[in-house]
This record gives structure tokens, C-alpha cells and sequence, in this order.
């Protein structure tokens, strides 16, 4: 937390650091132009002031600087007068004011090098006295103001800087303060601690971090919840084969009449198979469960995985199983994978709800996807929409069955990006499932 903490107080001091700098940029460019403004309003006054009272200084009367010097004040000399005649005589000039014309510009403002220093002058005519007043001052001590009215504001600035640095330093630590409060609340919980973090008093920028922390322990809960419910559905259902290959192997070995001891092993046969399909599914849950990244989708010759994947399936007695030609043709993109454990999944929950029977496989009337429907019992209407759901099993389920096959299959469609639709057959002679590009 500290390191968020420095983190924060260095981003906020260098943002600080950086709008303190523009601010005395703007401030000394907008007071330098103030000066400017200022000081040219004195020059164009003073002008105006010196020709006003200049009625004791007649032409052809030429004196030197003023007796009367301006005190020094820290400006001294800030502004300067030259008196002269129209006729091109100096009459008077003010004390600092330059031997020589300060311009030669006959009215207005102008600027002029004299003695290494730019002079900026205002001249004033009157015909009538027959004079010209020049007023001017130094453009460095022009600078020199704006410096000095900068620094008279950067001085409590500066000083003001550690306050704010102590201030956003303190900010910060009772800004954190919910997040500290959050961390300890974690730590102090164990592993099997998954009570939603109380956001209440948090700040509205903390809230969305509890509330994704919060999504995410319902998240782990869900999953550790599930967790429990696959490992008691499989310690339940593996029991009662598990106890019947126990019970049939005891009988095997208790007799020797050669029919007990085939019918004994035809029935550990079966248990074999249920276990071994139910342990299948379960892990073929569990790895569906565990892909997080989707695999690319390619194009899948469907009616060749069907073949291939029903053809190497064993069904009993009186059971067929018809793939229509024209699948042969149909191509959809998909994961292969997922496609052949959706289609075994179909193909093994047909046989298991009918005694006997045809499985077909055909084309969608659309042409954008395939079925498969059987001749069993069907499901009652009121199931339909739960018979995706682990583990449900419903009236009609199959003594061998798991309640995992059209889970799976739906899984296992979304990885293709296929829609899985059931419906029992209009005559009510089995179920039909559709798996159609979504």
C-alpha cells in the first residue's frame, strides 16, 4: 500500500510541480505585458504633462539636466525627458536622460539603441510652443518589474510548497484508508472465507474493486460448490457398480455351475461399462470445464465424424442406426473435438432410453446443421428446459444413465458455437435434438 501511496504522491507532486511552473510562466508574460502597457500609458502622460507646464522653456533657450534629480528608489531613473525645439536644439533634458536625441521619430512611440541599452520613447509635438517632448525608459527596466512583481508572488509559493506536499501526503493516507481496511479484512480471513467485502463506506473509486472481488469469490464459490456436488454425484454413482462388480465377483468365485459363473461375469461386464462411461463423461466435463481459451474453429466434414464416431460404437440387440447420404456433403465450421464428444454423447443417450429401436442421423431442413432422433419414451415437456442441467435426471431416466450426456452436449456445442435444440417428435415416438449453426 505504501508503494501505491509514493506512487501517488509523485504523480500528484509532478502535476502540481507542473502547473505551479505554467502558472508563474503565464504570470510573468502576462505581467510583462501589463508593464509594457503600463509604462507606455506613463510615457504618452508624461509627454503629455511636460509639454503642458513647458511654457518657461522657450526656443532657443538651451539648459542642461534639471537641477531637481528624481530620489532613488529602487526605479531611479525610471523615466527620462528630452526637451527640444522644432528647430533641432535641445532645450532641457531630465537627470539620466542621454546627451543625444533619443529617437528620431517625429511623433509616437518608437525604440532605439543608445549606449548598449534599448530605449523605448514616446514623442510629443506642439507647433504652437514649437516643441518636442521625448519620454523614454530603459526596456530592461521594463523586465526588471515584471521580474520583481513574479518573484513577490513566487516567494509565498515556495513556501507554500512543503504545506502542499504534507497536505497531499496526508490526503492520500485517508484516501487509501479503505483500501488498508479491505487488506486487512482479506488477511485475516481463511482459505474457506468467501463473505462478500461491505463496500458501504468505501469511496465510489474503491466500490468497482470490491464489487470485481466480490464477483470473483462468488465465482470460486460457485466453482468449489460445484466441485462438491461432482465428487459426491461420483462417489454416489460409482458405488452402486463398484458394489455390483464386488457382489457378481463373489458369486463368480462361490460356485463353480459354469452358468452362474458366465451370467455373474456378464453382469461384471456391464458394471465395467457403466463405471468406465461415467468416469469418462465426468472427466470429459472436467476438461471442458478447465479450456479457458477457445480453440480456433475450422472447417468439419461432419457426416464423415459421424460415421467414423457411431460406426466404432457398440448397440445391443434390435438396435439400428441410419446416417443420412446427404450429410456426407454438409460442412460446418466448428472444433472438431467438441463436435465428436457432442456427437457420441447423442449417440449414447438414443441407445440408452430405447430398448430397441432406429437412431437417425439426418440434415436440418436448413441445410445449416444436423439431428438425431431416436424411438424411446421421449421427455415430458415440462423437463425440456432442465435436461441440459448436470446431473438432472428425469421420469424417464435410463438405469445406466449419469444425467451428464446432454450437459456435455451443450458444452461441448458452444465451443463450436452451435445451438442445441430438443423437442420430442410430433407423433410422440422418441426425441429429436437439432444441432444448428447459432
Amino acid at each position: 500500500m505504501s508503494a501505491l501511496r509514493t506512487r501517488l504522491f509523485a504523480i500528484l507532486v509532478v502535476a502540481t510541480g507542473l502547473i505551479w511552473l505554467s502558472a508563474v510562466l503565464w504570470i510573468y508574460v502576462s505581467s510583462k505585458r501589463e508593464v509594457e502597457h503600463f509604462v507606455d500609458t506613463q510615457l504618452q502622460e508624461a509627454a503629455r504633462m511636460v509639454i503642458s507646464v513647458a511654457d518657461r522653456v522657450t526656443p532657443g533657450s538651451r539648459t542642461g539636466a534639471l537641477e531637481t534629480p528624481i530620489p532613488a528608489l529602487g526605479y531611479e531613473h525610471q523615466l527620462t525627458c528630452q526637451i527640444w525645439s522644432l528647430s533641432g536644439g535641445m532645450l532641457a533634458r531630465s537627470s539620466g536622460a542621454p546627451e543625444h536625441r533619443m529617437t528620431d521619430t517625429a511623433s509616437g512611440y518608437s525604440e532605439r539603441e543608445i549606449n548598449g541599452e534599448t530605449w523605448r520613447v514616446f514623442t510629443l509635438e506642439d507647433p504652437g510652443k514649437g516643441l518636442r517632448v521625448m519620454v523614454g525608459d530603459r526596456v530592461g527596466m521594463r523586465e526588471r518589474l515584471a521580474t520583481d512583481l513574479v518573484r513577490s508572488f513566487l516567494m509565498p509559493m515556495i513556501l507554500v510548497v512543503p504545506l502542499l506536499g504534507l497536505l497531499i501526503w496526508v490526503s492520500l493516507g485517508r484516501g487509501l484508508r479503505p483500501l488498508r481496511r479491505m487488506a486487512r479484512d482479506l488477511s485475516a480471513r481463511d482459505a474457506d472465507d468467501m463473505r462478500p467485502i461491505d463496500a458501504g463506506r468505501a469511496p465510489a473509486e474503491v466500490r468497482p474493486l470490491a464489487d470485481a472481488l466480490n464477483a470473483l469469490f462468488l465465482k470460486v464459490e460457485t466453482a468449489r460448490r460445484h466441485e462438491r456436488t461432482v465428487t459426491a454425484f461420483a462417489a454416489h454413482e460409482l458405488r452402486t457398480p463398484l458394489a455390483g462388480l464386488k457382489t457378481q465377483a463373489q458369486v463368480a468365485m462361490a460356485t463353480t455351475d459354469p452358468g452362474v459363473v458366465k451370467a455373474a461375469l456378464r453382469q461384471i461386464l456391464v458394471a465395467v461399462d457403466q463405471t468406465t462411461r461415467l468416469v469418462r463423461q465426468l472427466l470429459d466435463a472436467a476438461r471442458l470445464d478447465a479450456e479457458t481459451e477457445e480453440r480456433p474453429l475450422v472447417d468439419v466434414e461432419v457426416g464423415a465424424l459421424i460415421a467414423e464416431t457411431v460406426g466404432g460404437m457398440r448397440v445391443g440387440d434390435g438396435i439400428r442406426t441410419i446416417v443420412d447420404p446427404r450429410l456426407a456433403d454438409l460442412r460446418m465450421r466448428g472444433d472438431p473435438e467438441s463436435l465428436r464428444l457432442a456427437i457420441r454423447n447423442l449417440h449414447e443417450n438414443a441407445i440408452q432410453h430405447m430398448g430397441a429401436g432406429t437412431v437417425e442421423w439426418g440434415l436440418s431442413p436448413t441445410g445449416a446443421g444436423f439431428f438425431v432422433r431416436d424411438e424411446g419414451p421421449g421427455i415430458p415437456e415440462e423437463e425440456l428446459p432442465h435436461v441440459t442441467t448436470r446431473f438432472f435426471r428425469g421420469r424417464n431416466k435410463s438405469a445406466s444413465g449419469s444425467g451428464l450426456g446432454l450437459a456435455i452436449t451443450e458444452m461441448a456445442a458452444r465451443r463450436s458455437r452451435l445451438a442445441l435444440r430438443l423437442r420430442n417428435r410430433p407423433d410422440g415416438s422418441g426425441l429429436q435434438v437439432n444441432l444448428d449453426a447459432a
